[in-house]
């Protein structure tokens, strides 16, 4: 997300400490920065690179992700390549990875979210303003990284009316669904390489499950309808 720069007070990122002779890593896994134009320098560096498309904004707080190392990509990529044969494809609804939601129209950059995919379908009240979505998506997904703190949204998620969650943690491997019950996202089921139970969301035609295989565990997604699977 290209973000602008003069109104972010604080960032989130590792930290290093350096001396006149050396720089070695601080065991921190996060830095408060109260210097606005340290903070601006800092975003604006990441924006240069080209490496802040998924960065967030809670409430005014930069927040810098962790980076998607190439099995993350792997993830997103099979599963939104489902997700698009399925539903976008046939004009059953908006399929998008990285995209920015949000809870307001005006002073969007202020708090946003970026889930690695979301399904928006027809019957959805959410507007897209190009920029942005604001409202909440019938299906999300988050994939976890060392260091995320993909949880941490889940009451956002729910404030824009996120009818599903999908999160993918890889340590441990497990795959948990979340539904929206009385304005709350709550986890309505769990899959495990021990436990590949079949998870059955409401929103789509979709159940998938964690099964074990070798390097890593593979999602199989099943389509209830047709029957036919897919494996990432």
């Amino acid at each position: 997300m290209r973000q602008a720069v003069n109104s972010v007070p604080r960032v989130t990122r590792p930290a290093f400490r350096r001396s006149a002779n050396e720089s070695f890593p601080v065991h921190s896994d996060q830095v408060l920065v109260c210097d606005p134009d340290e903070a601006r320098r800092l975003i604006r560096d990441r924006q240069e690179r080209g490496i802040d498309s998924h960065d967030e904004v809670w409430e005014g707080v930069y927040v810098v992700s962790p980076y998607a190392n190439d099995e993350h990509q792997e993830l997103i990529s099979g599963l939104n390549t489902i997700l698009q044969m399925v539903i976008a494809w046939p004009g059953l609804g908006k399929v998008r990875p990285g995209v920015n939601v949000s809870d307001r129209q005006e002073g969007w950059t202020q708090n946003y979210r970026v889930p690695e995919i979301v399904v928006y379908l027809p019957s959805n009240p959410a507007r897209n303003l190009q920029t942005h979505w604001v409202g909440g998506p019938d299906l999300g997904v988050e994939i976890i990284s060392p260091g995320d703190r993909a949880r941490e949204k889940l009451p956002f998620y729910a404030k824009v009316g996120t009818r599903e969650l999908l999160v993918i943690d890889r340590d441990p491997w497990t795959v948990e669904l979340y539904a929206l019950k009385r304005k709350k996202l709550k986890c309505v089921g769990r899959s495990t390489p021990e436990k590949p139970i079949w998870l059955e969301g409401a929103v789509l035609p979709l159940s998938i499950r964690l099964v074990a295989a070798a390097p890593r565990p593979v999602l199989e997604v099943r389509h209830r309808e047709s029957g036919e699977e897919w494996r990432v």
